[in-house]
């Protein structure tokens, strides 16, 4: 065995899911499993469906791997030390790029489904997800409302949070996919402390020191001292923010929102902690939109990170799409191993 062999045994296996069929994760898959930077830190292992991959090939003019393995031949497949792809059987005639259906729903979801089982028997070191549909879960009767629940289902816990992370800064959610009549009933001291210990923990790993956090009021301008919504700010944010004070974490009270990401606020601040959805995801993809990575917090041993995106019906299959944010979610997932 030479040297570069060797080197390349050392490098972690990271599963890389395919995401829905019809959208642009394929092609990303293909260009990441010939991608320099990525074949420096690990060895990709796309789990998809090789005739779909091999359409997308020939259409884009992407090599494709000359390692491709049936599910039951995983453990050759990690062997390898190669790029590969773990072909995952499903209905090819149902795939028509930019349409999604429960055909699609379904094969996205067994992609991950089988990356994930790789991890916790340990074939793999993490997982990478590329995008899914969430309509087309839901067509193929698919009940989670996304990758998060279902990871920290399989991981068997409960105490989870999905923060966006890029080189500038990191957004971490207390709440996420749900209405925002839902939000307020869903916000709790011990929740918003346990997003914010999560989001601690995580960043001490990806910056290398004691981070700055800072938490959002749920209201315009924090709640004007409870002129605005009825003192979430006081009853339930600030609360959690004095528990996380008292372990040793760094993180300030709440702050109005529409000014939380102005350039010099940014400079100061390593992670926010969101009280809902868009309230973090819209400032983060306005800067971070080709860099940011999705990352499930609070699976103990499995790692999990992913795009930013969505799956782009609309260019889906055209060569058009942007491989930064896979590139970025590989190279953070190799990190964190």
């Amino acid at each position: 065995m030479n040297a570069t062999e060797l080197d390349t045994n050392r490098l972690p296996r990271i599963a890389i899911t395919m995401g829905d069929p019809a959208g642009v994760g394929p092609e990303l898959c293909l260009q990441v499993l010939s991608n320099r930077d990525v074949l420096n830190v690990c060895v990709p292992i796309v789990f998809g469906n090789a005739t779909t991959l091999s359409r997308v090939s020939q259409k884009l003019n992407l090599p494709l791997p000359d390692q491709v393995f049936h599910t039951s031949k995983l453990a050759d497949a990690v062997s390898t030390g190669t790029p590969a792809i773990v072909d995952i059987e499903m209905d090819v005639d149902q795939v028509e790029p930019g349409k999604i259906n429960a055909t699609t729903g379904q094969a996205s979801f067994d992609f991950i489904d089988r990356a994930i089982s790789a991890a916790l028997s340990g074939d793999v070191d993490a997982v990478v997800t590329c995008p899914i549909n969430k309509e087309a879960w839901q067509q193929a009767g698919i009940e989670y409302p996304g990758h998060t629940e279902l990871f920290a289902e399989r991981a068997n816990t409960d105490r989870f949070c999905m923060m966006m992370t890029a080189p500038d800064f990191s957004c971490s959610l207390v709440t996420t996919h749900i209405g925002y009549d839902e939000v307020v009933s869903k916000l709790s001291v011990d929740r918003i402390a346990e997003v914010i210990q999560l989001t601690h923990e995580s960043l001490l790993r990806i910056v290398g020191r004691p981070p700055k956090l800072i938490t959002l009021g749920l209201n315009p301008h924090a709640g004007e001292a409870g002129l605005f919504g009825n003192q979430e700010e006081e009853k339930i944010i600030a609360p959690a923010v004095k528990i996380c004070r008292e372990q040793g974490i760094d993180v300030g009270d709440p702050i109005p929102p529409d000014t939380a990401f102005l350039p010099w606020r940014r400079q100061q601040t390593d992670g926010y902690i969101c009280m809902y959805h868009d309230q973090g995801l819209i400032p983060f993809k306005a800067l971070n939109f080709d860099t940011g990575v999705n990352i499930t917090l609070g699976l103990k041993s499995l790692v999990r990170t992913s795009v930013d995106h969505g799956t782009a019906l609309d260019i889906a299959w055209q060569g058009k799409a942007d491989v930064s944010s896979l590139i970025s979610a590989v190279n953070l997932a190799a990190k964190l191993t």
